[in-house]
């Protein structure tokens, strides 16, 4: 998997003249590493705006050796969603409609794509991509995709077009599946909380999420349920990246993850659900705009931002 990885990566950065080169590119200990936001902001990197055509080509080249080929549908349909959005402010009267651009999404590369570790992180408003690469492995996260109009309004192209629908179908399947008692112990509010609660920490504390209920008490279509919702995060990146993820999931324990849901149930109300286990933590909420923006966000609480892998490679190389 790295290779492909590598070799995009370095393609990329030899693409691009002198001044782009010097701000997409910075040493793998550089602060803002460890660092990702959601937000419509600009960050470090090269924005996809100001390439050329055939730069633009190679930085989504690297962009898709890190996702699945469904995680990569996602993240294009989120960069086209801002010319949507912008419509839609516009129409509204928003006076910073024009800030909804395609070509706000920043693309940087941490170290030297090689034998020694390095990474690299695409982000822009609603999307953050991620990958460390140490040891032959990539760590895929902190990865957040959000989606705002989640279901395009009428009157606007694409009339309808949902993105992120099955993070949010699958949630709701879930939680009414379940039987009275099981759903009030899910059910931790009648409330969603306005946003995900770890927001773009730096580090995740899963502490702020509410107690929700265990898969070991889930009935079997509930087991299902919340394997397949599980799958559908770790699913936006490539099998390589996935099983493995998949395999400490299972690994540290099934029967120790929970489900938690907030809000009503019923669709077109603000939602928002967690699912927790000893290693991982998804999140997800759908509160603003009447229920139709949505953000969603995968941490491995072990191995966010590589750090396991980096220990792992300092012990046997620099010991």
């Amino acid at each position: 998997m790295t290779d492909p990885m590598t070799s995009a990566a370095t393609t990329f950065l030899a693409a691009l003249d002198p001044d782009q080169l010097a701000r997409a590119h910075a040493p793998f200990e550089a602060a803002d590493r460890r660092t990702f936001t959601y937000l419509p902001r600009s960050r470090p990197g090269v924005a996809l705006g100001e390439l050329s055509d055939g730069q633009r080509s190679a930085a989504l080249e690297l962009l898709a050796t890190g996702l699945s080929a469904a995680g990569l549908a996602d993240a294009r349909a989120i960069i086209d969603l801002e010319t949507v959005l912008g419509a839609v402010e516009r129409a509204a009267g928003v006076a910073t409609w024009e800030r909804r651009q395609p070509g706000l999404f920043w693309f940087r590369v941490f170290g030297a794509p090689g034998p020694a570790p390095w990474g690299w992180r695409v982000g822009g408003h609603h999307l953050a991509v991620t990958a460390t690469v140490a040891g032959g492995r990539v760590v895929a996260t902190p990865q957040f995709f959000g989606a705002n109009p989640a279901t395009i309004p009428a009157g606007f192209p694409g009339a309808g077009r949902r993105t992120l629908a099955a993070e949010q179908d699958l949630g709701r399947a879930l939680v009414t599946s379940l039987p009275p008692a099981e759903r009030a112990a899910a059910v931790t509010s009648a409330e969603a909380p306005h946003d995900i609660l770890t927001r773009d920490d730096p580090v995740a504390d899963a502490g702020r999420i509410a107690p929700g209920l265990a898969y070991g008490d889930l009935p079997p279509a509930g087991r299902e349920l919340l394997e397949r919702l599980i799958r559908q995060y770790l699913g936006r990146v490539t099998t390589a990246a996935a099983e493995p993820a998949w395999a400490e999931i299972v690994a540290a324990g099934l029967e120790r993850v929970t489900f938690r849901w907030a809000g009503p149930v019923e669709p077109g109300h603000g939602h928002y659900y967690a699912v927790l286990g000893p290693t991982f933590l998804l999140e997800y909420d759908n509160t603003q705009h009447d229920a139709n923006h949505i953000h969603s966000v995968w941490r491995d609480l072990r191995h966010d931002w590589g750090d396991d892998l980096l220990a792992a490679h300092h012990a046997a190389h620099h010991a």
